[in-house]
């Protein structure tokens, strides 16, 4: 088949390197523009980018689909290609109507969940939030809506108990870029993928990971405070505030016992961890295993202490 394809990060880069190897024709790319990052605000390009230069694919990077003189370029560079369809991954700008029905089969998008559950952004972090044991891929033919298109192919995929955000987004990835190879198979041998409609019930979305909310607040109880760790590692890092210093907290789990300190205390300190009084009137206790001081590295409770001296009683605040 003659396919465009539409994406941005790493999750995306798989799905294209898949595709590829697979021996697909992938007659255009559409990426992101190159974002600013580092210490020298550098323009950085996307993986997507990186990828599609690499093998010489013909690259278009839209700030926007919205306006008539992107979709007049879009159309003609369509035509050029003549993509019959666009897979679509993790792209990050919304495809209106006109966009959609540019390839003769449409667009079809790699979804990290399995939907109607979690729709939107942040799909991977919003489960592991959650304390959802199970989410996985959904291929949906696209439509207007905010992931609502009626669903080719799903595959499910077990949460396990200490998956962090980037464990899970690893798994996922790959998953998406196999399950994408199947159904752009069954399309390309003309078999019929059976679209059926998303359920009316359960529905949920999964809005943009803000910073703020990796600010750990120790009156929460610690299954709450250990899923945030796990949800924010790798980006943006789960953080707290101690001696007037932003303190990331990378790996935790929770206590065996009670505390009935108030919230935020240090309540012991150990090689094997941190114990942190938390929950309501410090009801229970989050262990940080794993810390990182600015400027620093990420460092075993162990190494932390070698080169950190605390004492019991001490306070370890909601990060600003």
């Amino acid at each position: 088949m003659r396919l465009a394809f539409a994406g941005t990060p790493e999750f995306a880069m798989s799905a294209l390197d898949a595709i590829l190897a697979a021996g697909h024709q992938v007659v255009g790319v559409l990426t992101q523009p190159d974002r600013r990052a580092g210490r020298g605000m550098r323009l950085i390009p996307s993986a997507v980018k990186r990828r599609a230069e690499a093998a010489g694919i013909p690259l278009l990077q839209p700030a926007s689909l919205r306006g008539a003189e992107s979709q007049g370029e879009l159309a003609a560079w369509f035509a050029t290609g003549r993509a019959e369809l666009m897979v679509v991954a993790a792209y990050g700008l919304i495809l209106p109507p006109a966009v959609l029905a540019l390839p003769r089969l449409g667009c079809i998008n790699i979804h990290a969940s399995l939907l109607p559950r979690w729709r939107g952004a942040a799909p991977i972090e919003r489960a592991i939030l959650a304390g959802d044991t199970e989410t996985g891929i959904s291929i949906m033919q696209m439509e207007e809506g905010l992931d609502t298109g009626p669903l080719l192919l799903t595959q499910v995929l077990p949460i396990g108990p200490r998956e962090t955000g980037g464990s899970l987004r690893e798994r996922l990835t790959g998953l998406g870029a196999a399950a994408v190879l199947e159904a752009i198979g069954k399309m390309d041998r003309g078999e019929n993928l059976a679209p059926r409609a998303q359920s009316k019930d359960g529905v949920t979305y999964a809005g943009k990971i803000d910073k703020d909310e990796a600010a750990l607040d120790f009156s929460l109880s610690a299954i709450e405070l250990d899923r945030r760790v796990r949800a924010f590692d790798p980006v943006p890092g789960a953080f707290a505030a101690f001696r007037g210093e932003k303190l990331k907290i990378w790996r935790a789990r929770p206590g065996e016992s009670g505390s009935s300190q108030a919230p935020g205390t240090l309540r012991t300190v150990t090689p094997s961890g941190l114990e942190i009084a938390c929950g309501k009137q410090g009801a229970d206790t989050l262990i940080a295993e794993e810390l990182q001081k600015p400027g620093g590295k990420r460092l075993a409770a162990a190494q932390f202490l070698a080169g950190t001296r605390l004492q019991p009683g001490e306070r370890i605040d909601r990060g600003v």
